[in-house]
């Protein structure tokens, strides 16, 4: 085997939550590009049609099933689902998440819970419906944040301990899993790439986060996706536990 043959996904099967928009369609596009079919999911089923579209275009099977990740119960049936069409799972990107920018002297326990739900505990039943049926060679990946890691002039106390928490939960699994079943685990916290979370942004606030990214700019959805690529195929194959930050920079001024 090659080093290019080493990141590719020919044979595998894919979920990734939260695909309905933004980086969740980039990373079912470029999973399918690498060869693996991809069963997709969210709250939003109507707008799901699209990233199917993208993944056939590839080449791949695609399977839309309408999920919430804050219902365990929800979370098992798109893994069932899943094993019904395609007959396995071998990678699960949980990239499924919710953000508020509520001062924390005015956050209900309401708004709280809610990014708590999504962001932490729906990665946790994804990660436990995966885990019961996933074989040795699979990979689950934790799509957290720098905010986990930094903060960024908003007062996001909800999102910002989510994907904290988030990482700690990677690294449990990690060595929950690693070892006895053959199932990496990682986390991946992205910087400022274009989102439905960014587009609520407002220039001002962008141009002052920008003066800390190295680099200069957002990132490109597909430098993501890339990095994901990476991390749930062969080439990534030693890498379990960690966390891989991909900011541009940010962290490091």
């Amino acid at each position: 085997m090659g080093v290019l043959d080493m990141f590719s996904l020919t044979g595998k099967v894919a979920i990734v939550t939260g695909a309905s928009s933004g980086l969740g369609v980039a990373f079912a596009e470029a999973l399918a590009q690498a060869g693996a079919d991809v069963a997709i999911g969210a709250r939003r089923v109507d707008r799901l049609h699209e990233t199917r579209q993208l993944v056939e275009q590839a080449g791949r099977r695609a399977l839309a099933v309408g999920t919430d990740v804050a219902d365990p119960v929800s979370c098992r049936n798109l893994v069932e689902a899943t094993m019904l069409e395609f007959g396995r799972v071998d990678i699960l990107v949980n990239n499924a998440g919710v953000g508020t920018a509520v001062p924390a002297t005015r956050e209900t326990p309401e708004q709280f819970r809610q990014v708590i739900d999504v962001n932490l505990n729906g990665a946790y039943w994804m990660a436990q419906a995966c885990g019961r049926v996933m074989g040795r060679g699979s990979s689950i990946v934790n799509i957290a944040s720098i905010l986990g890691l930094t903060t960024a002039g908003l007062p996001q106390a909800a999102y910002a301990a989510s994907k904290a928490a988030m990482l700690g939960l990677t690294r449990d699994l990690a060595q929950q899993w690693t070892g006895r079943k053959g199932i990496r685990v990682n986390a991946i916290a992205p910087g400022f790439f274009a989102s439905e979370m960014t587009e609520q942004y407002e220039q001002a606030y962008i141009d002052l986060v920008m003066q800390r990214v190295v680099e200069g700019r957002m990132g490109d959805a597909r430098e993501l996706a890339a990095t994901l690529v990476w991390l749930v195929s062969d080439a990534g194959g030693y890498v379990t536990g960690q966390t891989i930050v991909v900011d541009g920079g940010v962290t490091i001024t």
